[in-house]
């Protein structure tokens, strides 16, 4: 039986307009295209009886939107890679051409499941400010005027370290080859139940990154903040939704209920992606100028 097949596009991409015609003409071609959407815009989602499968067509940035506002969906997840890196993407174009067929025509998909975070920022009387999931990471970031903030780290009602710096990372394992890893972090198989938190330049010479199980109880409390008119110390969840933060506010995160089910493809392992997209571990390459 054909897959009935939400597909969400970034329009704001050149090489992505470029293929959706060929993506939509493929859909159609082998399974049934249910809804056209655009990528960051809110949109009513069908509904989630009707839906087999969501492809997102764009770069991570695309992936990590359409993740986050179709989990409500349950339907597996396929991104298609027209950005520069597209680590999160299961397939290039090349790929979903040659493997469409199997897809959505025979429902023959590899599922890699992923469970994201739930982060809640509450006030000092406990009142619920924000709440949401993140695919990647949950970023305090001390914003404008760049001074130094404080934050307190408990794990499991457990008191830990006080850092001041820049910020903190708490990423997944998918994400940690994301902002963590710029930071310092460590790579994590996506395999690993784990959370990585990681400092942002932290007034510390001992203050390293360390991770812990995914279903801990992870408490932040904001001890100090940046402030001006328009922006400050704010907690940015995957990079694409802020929320601003104030002295006092306490950030929750520990694993989300919800699974998001990516789909792969079946001839490229996480390593070789590594490899190729990331080029982990590759020599350095000598300027063509130089003689030996």
């Amino acid at each position: 039986m054909s897959s009935s097949v939400v597909l969400i596009t970034n329009q704001n991409k050149p090489r992505a307009m470029a293929a959706v015609d060929e993506v939509r003409s493929l859909i159609t071609k082998h399974g049934r295209l249910v809804a056209e959407l655009q990528s960051f815009e809110k949109y009513d989602l069908p509904d989630p009886e009707q839906v087999d499968l969501v492809i997102a067509l764009g770069g991570d940035g695309t992936i990590l939107s359409a993740a986050r506002q179709c989990l409500a969906l349950g339907a597996p997840l396929l991104g298609i890679n027209t950005g520069k890196v597209g680590f999160m993407a299961g397939f290039e174009l090349d790929s979903f051409r040659d493997h469409a067929e199997s897809l959505l025509a025979d429902g023959k998909i590899n599922i890699h499941p992923v469970t994201p975070m739930q982060g809640i920022v509450t006030r000092n009387d406990g009142h619920i400010l924000h709440e949401s999931f993140a695919i990647n990471d949950f970023v305090v970031s001390a914003g404008p005027p760049f001074r130094m903030i404080t934050l307190d780290i408990s794990v499991n009602n457990q008191p830990g370290p006080s850092v001041s710096g820049d910020g903190l990372i708490v990423s997944s394992p998918l994400g940690s080859t994301a902002y963590n890893v710029s930071a310092g972090g460590p790579i994590v198989s996506p395999g690993v139940n784990a959370m990585v938190v990681t400092p942002i330049a932290a007034h510390s010479l001992s203050f390293r990154p360390i991770v812990i199980p995914s279903d801990s109880d992870l408490s932040i409390k904001i001890n100090s903040v940046n402030s001006t008119e328009s922006s400050g110390t704010s907690l940015i969840i995957d990079g694409q939704v802020s929320f601003r933060l104030n002295e006092g506010d306490k950030l929750s995160v520990t694993a989300a209920k919800e699974q998001i089910r990516f789909v792969l493809d079946p001839q490229v392992s996480y390593w070789q992606t590594l490899l190729s997209k990331m080029h982990w571990a590759s020599e350095p390459k000598a300027n063509g100028n130089c003689k030996e």
